[in-house]
């Protein structure tokens, strides 16, 4: 009798934390789902002014990412935005070096207010798209530690696929309340009739989506243009 008892007991038990596993996947998706909502409805494009300096992680990309990149920061008040993080492609020596130049020409606190932190790629450059998830996976698994260790309050992107893992991370946290992370992205301005790839995954989480040519924002209506930035 008592071991029948021990086994209507253990059965509840499995039932209870069954329920309460699939209670708490269907928060996780109720939030992931709000955020979407929000972000792609235009809501979460605003925010109160800040008063306080806004740690910032910047993608950076390979080539014409890179420079784009360099133009806009060129532009920016780096009071505003400290402490600053660069994230490059391991692979990528070039953007490397262009970012320490024009630290060093804009900023003379050098290593004080900005860093350089070296993820691995998530796409080369011709890679298929069916052995990049392979990359891309691998890529965000070791982008983990990084990310919830910064908990940036602003991640600014305009295409590379090294992004792609940042953003996505930081989009969990947010869905995790663990922090608040807007994410910018800015689509190139080589793009003039269609989103890049990058664009079109980040098209549902990006709080603002900026493109730089107006047909483009006629064909997605959740994209703003605020002129050519380049």
């Amino acid at each position: 009798m008592k071991s029948v008892c021990l086994n209507k007991i253990c059965i509840m038990d499995a039932q209870l934390k069954l329920e309460l596993c699939f209670l708490v996947v269907v928060l996780i998706l109720a939030r992931i789902s709000y955020l979407i909502h929000k972000i792609t409805t235009g809501f979460s494009r605003y925010s109160p002014k800040r008063t306080v300096p806004c740690k910032t992680v910047i993608c950076m990309g390979s080539g014409g990412h890179t420079t784009e990149m360099l133009v806009l920061l060129d532009t920016i008040n780096f009071k505003n935005y400290v402490p600053r993080y660069y994230i490059i492609a391991n692979s990528d020596i070039t953007s490397f070096k262009k970012v320490e130049t024009f630290e060093k020409n804009r900023n003379f606190q050098l290593n004080k207010d900005y860093f350089i932190v070296t993820i691995p790629r998530s796409r080369s450059v011709g890679q298929s798209y069916i052995s990049s998830i392979q990359t891309t996976l691998y890529a965000i698994f070791y982008s983990i530690p990084i990310v919830f260790k910064l908990r940036p309050d602003l991640v600014l992107c305009n295409g590379p696929g090294t992004c792609i893992p940042i953003c996505i991370l930081s989009f969990l946290l947010k869905c995790a309340f663990i922090c608040d992370t807007k994410i910018v992205f800015i689509e190139s301005y080589c793009r003039t009739e269609n989103i890049s790839l990058t664009g079109k995954i980040l098209l549902y989480i990006a709080d603002n989506f900026i493109v730089q040519w107006p047909n483009l924002k006629s064909k997605f209506k959740r994209t703003e243009y605020i002129g050519q930035l380049m």
